[in-house]
């Protein structure tokens, strides 16, 4: 009998364990995301690039208004572009990172992500969210829209 109790005193302890480090793992990607947004749930985008007019999509359902083949879901995508290092914004002036003006400004639900230039060091890009600066993918910046073909005439 006492084995038994020992047995499940032990298979109890290995479960809080593994319970204990799952919690910690997402504690530890959440921190490493440029924003806490979970993609599947944005309701409304709204993305201005330099040099092109502003764009605002909204779920409707399952689908988006003003859908431009793909795009609103993979802007939605950028709320969980992994961060390789967050920095007080206040370190930094926001002219030297491409951030005054930004090239882009992507607001999930309220929440602004703006990005800037390509750092010098590394394939990496600035991005600000609230007071922090984040070091992102070079490639981890909203597309511009798809325009339409140019006609063409034979010759």
């Amino acid at each position: 009998m006492r084995s038994r109790i020992i047995g499940m005193a032990i298979v109890l302890a290995l479960i809080g364990a593994v319970a204990w480090q799952l919690r910690t793992d997402d504690a530890d990607v959440l921190a490493h995301t440029l924003t806490s947004v979970d993609p599947a749930t944005v309701r409304r985008i709204d993305i201005t690039m330099k040099g092109l007019p502003a764009q605002h999509f909204e779920r409707q359902g399952d689908s988006w208004n003003g859908n431009d083949q793909g795009r609103p879901a993979d802007l939605a995508q950028l709320a969980q572009t992994p961060v390789t290092e967050w920095k007080p914004a206040g370190d930094f002036d926001p002219a030297k990172l491409g951030l005054a003006p930004p090239l882009a400004v992507l607001t999930l639900d309220g929440t602004r992500i703006e990005y800037g230039d390509l750092a010098a060091l590394g394939r990496q890009r600035y991005a600000r969210v609230g007071d922090r600066i984040a070091f992102i993918p070079a490639q981890a910046m909203p597309r511009a829209p798809r325009t339409q073909a140019l006609p063409t005439q034979p010759m």
